[in-house]
Order: C-alpha cells, then structure tokens, then sequence
C-alpha cells in the first residue's frame, strides 16, 4: 500500500508539466488496482488464490479521436493456498494489451470499453512441493471512465477481468491440476494526456 501511495505521489507532482502540454494522442495513467482472483482448479479442487492492492501504470494511445490502444503494465505477490492451508506466494506479471471505444471523446466525462489480450509470466515461485507452468495466454475485458479536471488531467476509474489459466506440477514435473485464476481488477487513479 505504501508504494501505491508514492507512485501516486511521484505521479502527481508532474501533472504540472503534462497539463501544460498540448493535447495529444497519448495518455499515461497511474492507478491503484484491488486484484480480486475468481479461482477455480480441476480436478483438483480447493486451490485459491488471495487478492492483492499494488499499483499499476498504463500508457494509451490514441488512434483516432474514439478508438485507442491501452498497455497494461503491474506485478503483483499472492498467496496460494489449497482447502485454506497455504501453498506459498507467487509473483505474476500480467501485461495486457486493449483495444477500446471512447464514447464520448470531448466530453468533460469520457466513458470507454476494451477488449484484448493478455500474457501473464509467473515468477519467484515459492509453494510447498508444488510449481507452475510459467507462461499464460488469455483474454482481458475492460471497462471505464475518465473524468476531466484539468485541460490534460483526468481521474479513472477502471474495471477489467482478465482470464489467467495455469498447470500445477509437481516439482518432479507431474501434472496435478489445472488452475484458472480469471481475476476483476478494479482501479482508480489519475491520467495526463499529453
């Protein structure tokens, strides 16, 4: 929690120079996002993963004045546990990559929705007897809405679900389950457009 309150911080002490640019076609955001892991493991059931707050930044371009193409970027550690008992923690790198529709892209509110792609890597693994296949591939859906409060400055609000699947092995590599984690990501923070 610490960090996501000194990357907004640090963030926001250059909203100075960003207001001061001219309107461009990009847009940086920094958010705070709650990572909620809807899991669900087969065959074997019982695997869990416990939610997390960590910030996160995000760089979006804009193709046109309605359609953009938003980079997702943030890490975060989770704690995996099987019928309540603890596995260990993991670290996952999820970069997602969407394309959106802003409905209203000169309104004072600009609502938007997205669809693409995420590739989530799977990194400092530390389970009990257990690992991971360390490669995911899936689909991310989005929803949100920037607020304007300065000529380039917005604050966001953002929900995404993101599809996460993975293998769990044994550490002699034998198969044991498979493990989707399909998280909602909801986020608030701040953007220059610029």
């Amino acid at each position: 929690m610490k960090r996501t309150v000194l990357i907004l911080a640090f963030a926001t002490a250059f909203s100075t120079h960003f207001a001061q640019a001219a309107d461009g076609n990009w847009m940086a955001r920094v958010r705070a996002i709650h990572i909620d892991p809807y899991t669900h493991s087969s065959p074997l059931a019982g695997v869990d993963v416990d939610s997390q707050v960590v910030p996160e930044l995000d760089f979006t371009y804009f193709i046109s004045k309605n359609i953009a193409a938003e980079l997702i970027l943030g890490t975060a550690r989770h704690e995996v546990t099987l019928n309540g008992a603890s596995l260990g923690k993991v670290n996952h790198l999820p970069p997602t990559l969407t394309l959106q529709w802003h409905f209203s892209p000169d309104s004072k509110i600009r609502p938007y929705v997205g669809a693409g792609i995420n590739y989530t890597c799977f990194y400092n693994v530390d389970l009990a007897g257990v690992d991971l296949d360390r490669n995911s591939f899936g689909g991310a859906l989005q929803a949100g809405v920037d607020i304007a409060v300065t000529d380039h400055g917005y604050i966001n609000l953002d929900v995404k679900k993101v599809y996460i699947s993975t293998k769990v092995k044994t550490t002699a590599g034998a198969y044991v389950t498979d493990v989707d984690i399909n998280p909602v990501i909801i986020g608030v923070g701040y953007g220059w457009r610029f």
